[in-house]
C-alpha cells in the first residue's frame, strides 16, 4: 500500500509507492557519454588552464593546483546591477539576470568524482566553497548562493571532468524561501537539530554518524536513495560554519556516494548545498546539503501536482547504503 509522508523543509507531501518499483525500467542506467563535444580537449584538466577564463581562487601546492574556481563561459547570471523588475503590461513582468555564475573544479583527474577523492580534497573543496559564499556576500546584488554539483548527463552534467557550480542570483527561489518557511512553522527548536536526535535515536534512517556530521536517507525522502547531509554544529549560513564542521561535511559526501556507488553503481546525482541566504539575520536555519540520485524519471504527474512518487522506502534504501561499506 502506498503512504504519503510530509516534508517538514518543504510543507509538501511525497507519497512512497514501493509496488511501482517492479514496473520495467523502474530504475534508469547512467549513459556513461556525458561530453557534449567529445573530439574537444577537456577544459578543466591540468595542461588546458588556457581554455578557460583565470582563475578566481586555486587550492593546493605551488605549481599544482588541487582545486579551482574559474567564471562560467556561459553565465545563467551575470552583472552587478541590483534587482529592478520592470512591468511590460497586466501580465508581464521581467528583469535583468545579474549576479555571478562560477565553475568549482573539484579535483585534477578527469574519471573521477566526489566519492573519489581524498580527505584533504574534500576539505579543500569545501574551503573553496566557504570561500566563494564568502565573496557572494560581499557583492550588494547577490541575495542568495546555489551550490551544486551535478553528476553524469541525467543530471544536467555537460563535462565529465568532476565540477560543481555557484550561481549568485539577485532573488531568494522558492525552494529556499519554503524551507525558510519550514523553520518558520517548527517553532523553536531547530528543525534539523530535531531530525538528527530524532534520527539517532530511532537508527532506522542513519546512514553515516560522525562526530561533527549526520546523513540520513529522510523520513519524507522523495526520490530512491536520497540521503540529507546535516553538520552538527548550528550555523545559519555556510560561510560562518566552524571549519571543522566543514571538513566533516566534505567527507561525510564522499562517503556517502561511495556508498550510493557501491549500492546501486554509478548513477547520476545532484548535489545541493542550501544555506541561509546572504543577509539573512534569523538564527534559525541550519545549512545543509541534499544528495538526489537520479534513478528514476520525473512524469506527468509530478510535473502536474510537484507530488513525488519514491519507489524505495528511506528505511530499505538505509540498510542497502550501510550494507554497502
Amino acid at each position: 500500500m502506498s503512504q504519503l509522508r510530509l516534508n517538514p523543509l518543504t510543507g509538501r507531501w511525497v507519497t512512497l509507492s514501493t509496488d511501482r518499483a517492479m514496473r520495467p525500467g523502474g530504475f534508469a542506467p547512467r549513459n556513461p557519454s556525458v561530453e557534449s563535444e567529445p573530439g574537444r580537449p577537456c577544459p578543466f584538466c591540468p595542461g588546458h588552464e588556457e581554455s578557460t577564463p583565470p582563475a578566481l581562487e586555486t587550492y593546493g601546492q605551488e605549481g599544482q593546483w588541487l582545486v579551482r574556481v574559474v567564471p562560467n563561459l556561459y553565465p545563467a547570471f551575470e552583472g552587478d546591477e541590483a534587482l529592478a523588475a520592470e512591468h511590460l503590461g497586466p501580465v508581464f513582468t521581467q528583469a535583468r539576470a545579474s549576479g555571478i555564475h562560477e565553475v568549482l573544479v573539484l579535483a585534477r583527474e578527469h574519471d573521477s568524482h566526489w566519492a573519489d577523492i581524498g580527505e584533504r580534497q574534500a576539505g579543500l573543496v569545501m574551503a573553496a566553497l566557504r570561500d566563494r559564499f564568502e565573496e557572494h556576500a560581499r557583492r550588494p546584488n547577490v541575495r542568495y548562493t546555489q551550490a551544486i554539483v551535478n553528476h553524469g548527463r541525467e543530471a544536467g552534467a555537460s563535462i565529465a571532468h568532476p565540477h560543481g557550480q555557484l550561481l549568485g542570483m539577485p532573488f531568494v527561489p522558492g525552494e529556499l524561501a519554503e524551507e525558510l518557511a519550514g523553520f518558520v512553522r517548527f517553532g523553536e527548536a531547530c528543525l534539523l537539530c530535531t531530525t538528527v536526535e530524532a534520527e539517532l535515536g530511532s537508527g532506522h534512517r542513519v546512514v553515516l554518524d560522525s562526530e561533527r556530521a549526520v546523513v540520513i536517507a529522510p523520513y519524507w525522502s522523495g526520490v530512491p536513495y536520497e540521503m540529507l547531509v546535516v553538520p552538527r554544529a548550528h550555523d545559519a549560513h555556510i560561510n560562518h560554519a566552524d571549519p571543522k564542521a566543514l571538513v566533516a561535511v566534505g567527507h561525510a559526501l564522499r562517503d556517502a556516494l561511495g556508498r550510493l556507488r557501491r549500492a546501486v553503481g554509478d548513477v547520476a546525482y545532484n548535489v545541493v548545498f542550501h544555506t541561509a541566504p546572504h543577509h539573512h539575520r534569523d538564527p534559525a536555519y541550519h545549512w545543509h546539503a541534499h544528495v538526489f540520485p537520479r534513478l528514476t524519471s520525473v512524469a506527468g504527474f509530478e510535473q502536474g501536482t510537484g507530488v513525488l512518487i519514491n519507489l524505495v522506502t528511506p528505511e530499505h534504501a538505509t540498510r542497502h547504503l550501510t550494507a554497502a561499506d
